[in-house]
Formats: structure tokens, sequence, C-alpha cells
């Protein structure tokens, strides 16, 4: 398997706290995995590794270069939700009408056509995302880090997006590691779910996702197949 991203043995302490212990975990060209633990497992730190905003103090980390989505979507409230998405683009030394330009058919693809000139305040809290998302694609990368997406979002907003980012990752193919309290939403989106320990993280249980895509999220969440994966998930949660 070609990886795009790898951590071996890797350990990240803080003072007298070690978030992450001797923790190995490989990520192949375009597969989707998803990272569930408890919080403080060191999920969020795994994924500043990956997109070298820290350092190991053991192990290594290689990494294809990584556009990293925090939980919040960090969106400038003077600029528009195009200018907002363009920002990439425009980081990377691309001219702002240019950036705009090009960012206008991923723009419309995201579902947000017609809101070029809206300001994020004029935004509901799933089209904000959606431009987050947008912004990070953008960005070109072949690796998309993405911490907790949805979490701030209604259960029924959040269900639409998951929805939709699936179908999005299927047109705009990405290497992607996703941090996910839901569980059942780490099984949807994902081709491979690592399960994280409890504080000091290390991982404890993999599982393949053998379901194929299109995933038509109704049908998948309520299929045995799903649910059994579910369980499995939860089990080894538990077990820690």
């Amino acid at each position: 398997m070609q990886a795009t991203a790898e951590l071996y043995a890797v350990t990240r302490q803080f003072g007298a706290v070690t978030a992450l212990d001797g923790l190995s975990l490989t990520v192949g060209h375009e597969e989707i995995v998803a990272l569930v633990g408890p919080s403080g497992c060191g999920k969020s730190t795994l994924l500043e590794l990956l997109a070298g905003l820290q350092e190991p103090d053991a192990g290594t980390v290689e990494a294809e270069p990584a556009a990293y989505m925090p939980q919040r979507d960090l969106l400038l409230p003077w600029r528009t939700a195009l200018a907002n998405a363009a920002l990439a683009l425009e980081c990377a030394g691309v001219a702002k009408a240019d950036a705009r330009r090009e960012a206008q058919p991923l723009f419309e693809r995201f579902g947000l056509g017609g809101f070029e000139r809206a300001r994020p305040h004029e935004l509901s809290g799933g089209m904000r995302q959606r431009v987050a998302l947008a912004r990070t694609f953008l960005s070109g990368r072949p690796l998309v880090l993405l911490d907790e997406p949805f979490a701030s979002l209604d259960q029924i907003t959040r269900g639409s997006l998951q929805e939709w980012l699936a179908d999005a990752l299927r047109d705009e193919p990405r290497t992607v590691v996703l941090v996910s309290h839901d569980v059942q939403e780490a099984l949807y989106l994902a081709d491979r779910v690592a399960v994280v320990s409890p504080r000091p993280g290390r991982i404890v249980a993999e599982l393949a996702v053998p379901i194929a895509r299109p995933r038509p999220r109704r049908e998948t969440i309520t299929s045995p197949d799903f649910a059994a994966l579910e369980r499995l998930a939860l089990d080894a949660l538990e077990a820690g």
C-alpha cells in the first residue's frame, strides 16, 4: 500500500503528561481513516503531528503536505464566503481575482452557489462548515486532516453533512484522517477506523469498513452489517 502518511512508534509529551505513547499508524493513498477515542487521548495531537504543527518526542512522522481543518471553521468575518474559500489559493501565491475565479467551480459543487457574497454571519452552521471544507480542499494538498468537522452542529444537520462529505470525497478524492467522537460518523465516512486508547494514546484496534461506496446514509447506518461493525468499535472503545 502506497502510504500518504505514517507515524511509527510516536511518543509526544507535554511536561509530565504523555499524550501519545509508541503510537503507529499508516494511511494509504486516497484512504479515509477515522480516529475514535475518549476525550484527551491525543487524537488532535496526532493530527497536529501530521500537519507539522508539532514534533514527536520519539518515533518518526512522515506525511505528504497536509491541509488541516480544526474544530472551529475560523472564517474571517470581513470576507465573503467565496473569498474565505479562496484564501487557501491566495496563501499559495495566487492573485486574489484568479483565486476567486478558480474557487468558484468547487464552491458550486459544494452546494454554495448563490452565497458567494454572503458574510459568515449570514450563513448557517452547516454552510459555514462547507465553506471551511472548500477552503481546505482548495489548498490542493494531498492529505486532508479533519478535527471533528461537524461536532458543533445539530444531529439532523450533522447527518446531512456526513452524506454530503462522502459525496464530495467521491468527486474530489483525497487522503483523509478524520477525528470524531461519533462512532457512527466514523464508520459511515471511513474505509478504516482506528480506535485510540485513553491517555496515553495508542492504537488498540483497527476496523476495516467493507461497505461498498456510494453509501446512502440512512440505508447504510440501519443495515445489520453496519450495526455489527458499530458493536465491534464500541467493544474496542470500552476495552481501551
